[in-house]
């Protein structure tokens, strides 16, 4: 659908409708936003934050009647 089809059709509304076809266009904004910066995250930022203890491959203790 071209740009002028469109808008002829949002123009046909009435008000209440076009206020909702309004909201839905800032929703299609912020969300394509925070798409745009959760792509902007690059490899290893948060590298040296989380720490595994050394024993975290072991079985826990509450799982040995079942092991």
């Amino acid at each position: 659908m071209s740009t002028t089809a469109l808008l002829t059709q949002i123009t046909a509304l009435p008000p209440e409708l076009r206020r909702e076809v309004e909201d839905f266009v800032a929703f299609l904004r912020t969300k394509k936003q925070r798409e745009a910066s959760l792509a902007k995250r690059e490899f290893g930022y948060a590298k040296g934050k989380v720490r595994l203890s050394r024993d975290f491959d072991a079985p826990l203790d509450d799982f040995n009647e079942y092991m």
